[in-house]
């Protein structure tokens, strides 16, 4: 038995992120803080934050169990 994880966003999604919001998007989505995705990335905590809320804005996503699936669905 397979599991298989969609989302609405999924497809359109891709083309709709900017590489930097992908990259934080999988850094949150490997169970990365804010800060942690930050300082991974050479970005202060308030950029990170600001990568995610246009996330949220773009794909119409309200959690980060949300951007996880997202994230899984992308393959990041």
């Amino acid at each position: 038995m397979s599991l298989t994880v969609t989302t609405p966003h999924s497809e359109a999604a891709a083309p709709a992120l900017a590489p930097r919001e992908r990259e934080t998007l999988k850094h949150i989505a490997a169970g990365c803080t804010y800060l942690q995705a930050a300082r991974n990335m050479g970005l202060s905590r308030h950029t990170v934050d600001a990568y995610l809320r246009r996330i949220r804005a773009k794909l119409d996503i309200n959690s980060t169990a949300e951007l996880t699936r997202l994230a899984i669905s992308l393959g990041l």
